[in-house]
């Protein structure tokens, strides 16, 4: 089954896998949109709009495509690699006034060391290691938003 149950604070929390199932831009849509599955059963989903950059970048990311310069989410992908890190896994963790957070997971040689991200930042970052780190959402949003 693919659920995490992560305890950082006093309360456990539930994580579910989740997958990309589209990026799509659709005119006169002001954003793109990318839409996030579960990557098993009730394969419940949502969607969060996304800054065009990003979606590209998430799409470049997603075929494993460099850019022809490195972009700012390749450029801390080699900075994580230089410093011998590994991103361990993307977390949605809220769903706030309409706004997604997360959080970026990393083991280093010094420790682990949790960042706050955009969604959209941890999404590219995941995708762009070497072995696609997993992207989690908390449970707590999936029923929220279904």
């Amino acid at each position: 089954m693919d659920e995490v149950e992560i305890s950082a604070t006093q309360e456990p929390v539930l994580f579910r896998v989740i997958e990309i199932g589209s990026i799509l831009y659709e005119l006169p849509s002001p954003s793109p949109l990318v839409t996030l599955v579960e990557a098993e059963s009730p394969y419940r989903s949502f969607s969060l709009a996304i800054a065009l950059p990003e979606a590209q970048a998430m799409a470049l990311a997603q075929e494993k495509t460099p850019g022809a310069r490195p972009g700012t989410h390749e450029l801390f992908t080699s900075f994580i690699q230089a410093i011998q890190a590994d991103v361990i896994a993307v977390r949605i963790i809220r769903h706030e006034n309409g706004v997604f957070c997360a959080e970026i997971d990393l083991m280093t040689p010094t420790g682990h060391v949790v960042l706050d991200c955009r969604p959209s930042d941890g999404i590219i970052m995941a995708l762009r290691q070497p072995v696609t780190a997993p992207i989690l959402c908390a449970e707590e949003i999936l029923a929220e938003l279904h």
